[in-house]
C-alpha cells in the first residue's frame, strides 16, 4: 500500500511488515523500515518535537536534511500513519 505523507512518502508491503520509504521532503531515498526501527525514530522525535532549532537527519548517513520544528510534527504525524500499518 502506497502512502504518500507531507514529508515522507513510500510502500507498505504487508506480507513483509515493513515499509519502504521512498521520499523524505523532496529528496528520493530508498530505505526499508522494520516496525522497531520506525517506533525508534518516532520516539526519539516526539521525546524532542518541541525543540526550536528542528532536528539534522541524514540520507544514507551522508545527506544531512534539516528538519523544522513544524516538519518534525508534520513528520510524526506521517509516522503515526505508518505505524498504523504495521500488524503484529
Amino acid at each position: 500500500m502506497y502512502m504518500q505523507g507531507t514529508i515522507i512518502a513510500g510502500e507498505f508491503d504487508s506480507s513483509m511488515n515493513e515499509f519502504s520509504l521512498q521520499k523524505v521532503k523532496n529528496l528520493n531515498t530508498e530505505s526499508v523500515l522494520k516496525e522497531n526501527q520506525l517506533n525508534n525514530i518516532y520516539h526519539y522525535l516526539k521525546k524532542h518535537q518541541h525543540e526550536d532549532d528542528g532536528q539534522i537527519i541524514t540520507l544514507y548517513d551522508q545527506m544531512p536534511l534539516h528538519l523544522t520544528q513544524n516538519e518534525i510534527n508534520e513528520l510524526i504525524c506521517d509516522l503515526e500513519r505508518v505505524m498504523s500499518m504495521y500488524h503484529q
